[in-house]
């Protein structure tokens, strides 16, 4: 664990203890995505996931600016040549620990040599502030995106922003094998959430999913024919 890195995390049934860690991040909000209706699912739409759907902590940094969390999906599996991100989704609450939503930032980074790398979208280089509506309790919060990765390999990721106890915190599945797609950034560096050695331990794999259009043509906006997609994504 990193001198200063310090989480609050939430059980099914305990509280973990607390630590702290100070950051701070001034951006714009500019780029915005488009809030357009859910794509109707078909054969080339895919959910990309590595969680199994069932939380085992949920999860808040005691400081959240420039405190992130992100999901690796290589879309090189899915036979096609780029994806439009059609959604952003996180499990997550709001119960614990405040009530109600606060909101947190949203970004994708290229993805190369093994690690996480520069932020490719919102372009303006800050992540975009999304507040969930209309939700309570344990629930998917999505974010519409709809937006082309010029990359096969990118890292769908969020930032706390805020600090606890007024935030919304992110959740690690119950699976106690780290599968080894998530990470975690914090002073001016990713690591693999594994770093994150803590009483979430041994539970790593962050509850973080994208919903992907395949057989895209980049900067085109009209899929091709692709078929019924396999992978190993799902």
């Amino acid at each position: 664990m990193r001198n200063g890195l310090l989480i609050v995390a939430s059980a099914l049934v305990v509280c973990g203890a607390a630590w702290a860690a100070d950051a701070a991040l001034d951006g714009d909000y500019s780029a915005s995505p488009n809030f357009s209706a859910p794509t109707p699912h078909d054969q080339s739409t895919l959910e990309l996931k590595w969680d199994t759907g069932t939380r085992r902590w949920s999860v808040a940094w005691y400081t959240g600016a420039d405190s992130w969390v992100g999901n690796e999906f290589n879309t090189s599996t899915l036979k096609t040549t780029h994806v439009k991100i059609l959604k952003f989704k996180m499990y997550t609450r709001d119960d614990w620990p405040n009530t109600g939503w606060d909101g947190f930032r949203i970004a994708f980074f290229n993805f190369r040599g093994g690690v996480p790398g520069g932020m490719l979208w919102p372009t303006g280089g800050s992540g975009y502030y999304f507040k969930p509506s209309g939700l309570s309790g344990h629930v998917w919060a999505e974010c519409e995106i709809n937006w082309t990765c010029p990359t096969v390999a990118f890292v769908a990721a969020e930032e706390q922003f805020y600090n606890w106890p007024t935030c919304d915190p992110w959740a690690v599945d119950d699976n106690a094998t780290f599968r080894k797609h998530s990470w975690y950034y914090f002073e001016g560096s990713w690591s693999p959430m594994t770093g994150v050695n803590v009483e979430i331990s041994p539970y790593y794999n962050l509850m973080l999913r994208v919903w992907v259009e395949t057989g895209k043509e980049f900067p085109g906006v009209a899929p091709t024919s692709i078929g019924r997609v396999k992978a190993l994504y799902y």
